[in-house]
């Protein structure tokens, strides 16, 4: 098997699987020989068969031969994809994709390579097939596949530091996002109360202002109405005083009728009391004029 390029392993491994396709090749060609067989002693007991009669036997042996084959065929083709499976599932564990070339099957220089290993390499004893058969392959551990193993796992390896490192990074990246945040909404926080005691402050000093204002203009309005009291009692006391002159004066006029009755019949004192009853009468014009300008309605 050296051109195949197999170790003694797999060339085990292969000489196992061409056993099992020759034992069940050899069980199913028993097969169709016994139907021959079996029409040979059922249905040849005579010397000589019509046409129709030949024409039925070989209709019915032909059935029965492409049933045995066709399902030989299909169990083979069922048989090799579970092959195929074990190979596939052992390499997934090393996370390793296998490739297969159909092409390859139908390659004729292999085939007869296969044909001549069965001819001769298959009939010699081997040791390695007294080993126990295992449900799994065995690990790989040729050179060359863990090679491409170990470089596997190291790249793996490194994929998976490089993604720790970035998860590092955004764990660190995010610890700092959270605690700029906290400290953005610390400041806000003060911003908020500085401009809330600033805008109490604010509003303390204006209701202060107002009430100032509203102070004076209560003191002023409190000093109008005293100035105006005030005014209002001149006024009251000089209309008392005129009142009582005009009654002075009054009571002088009434003297001085009295007293121009009797000396009315003396000339010069007649001229003289009418020179002061006129006097008189003038003063009480001026007083009358005054006394309108205090009382209007009177």
């Amino acid at each position: 098997m050296a051109d195949f390029g197999f170790n003694e392993h797999h060339q085990s491994e292969v000489i196992n699987y061409m056993r099992f396709a020759r034992s069940k090749r050899v069980l199913r060609l028993k097969t169709i020989d016994s139907c021959f067989e079996e029409l040979k002693d059922s249905r040849l007991v005579d010397e000589t068969f019509t046409v129709d009669e030949v024409r039925e036997m070989l209709d019915g042996l032909q059935v029965v031969v492409r049933g045995e084959v066709e399902t030989e065929l299909i169990n083979t083709a069922h048989t090799n994809v579970l092959l195929l499976r074990q190979l596939f599932t052992e390499a997934e564990k090393f996370y390793l994709r296998l490739q297969t070339d159909i092409s390859e099957l139908e390659n004729r220089e292999l085939l007869e390579q296969v044909a001549e290993f069965e001819k001769t390499d298959f009939k010699t004893p081997n040791k390695s097939n007294q080993e126990s058969n295992k449900p799994k392959l065995a690990p790989l551990n040729e050179g060359g596949v863990s090679e491409l193993l170990n470089k596997e796992i190291a790249r793996l390896h490194e994929e998976n530091d490089k993604l720790k490192a970035r998860l590092r990074t955004l764990e660190t990246q995010a610890m700092s996002a959270l605690d700029e945040k906290t400290r953005a909404e610390r400041a806000l926080k003060d911003i908020q109360k500085v401009q809330g005691e600033q805008q109490r402050r604010a509003c303390a000093q204006e209701i202060s202002c107002l009430e100032d204002t509203v102070a004076a203009l209560k003191e002023d309005y409190e000093k109008s109405l005293s100035a105006n009291a005030a005014s209002q009692k001149d006024l009251q006391e000089n209309l008392v005083s005129a009142k009582h002159d005009l009654l002075r004066i009054q009571e002088q006029l009434n003297l001085a009728e009295k007293e121009l009755d009797k000396k009315f019949q003396q000339t010069a004192a007649y001229r003289n009391m009418k020179e002061m009853l006129t006097k008189k009468n003038d003063q009480i014009k001026d007083l009358r004029k005054k006394l309108q300008r205090y009382e209007p309605d009177e």
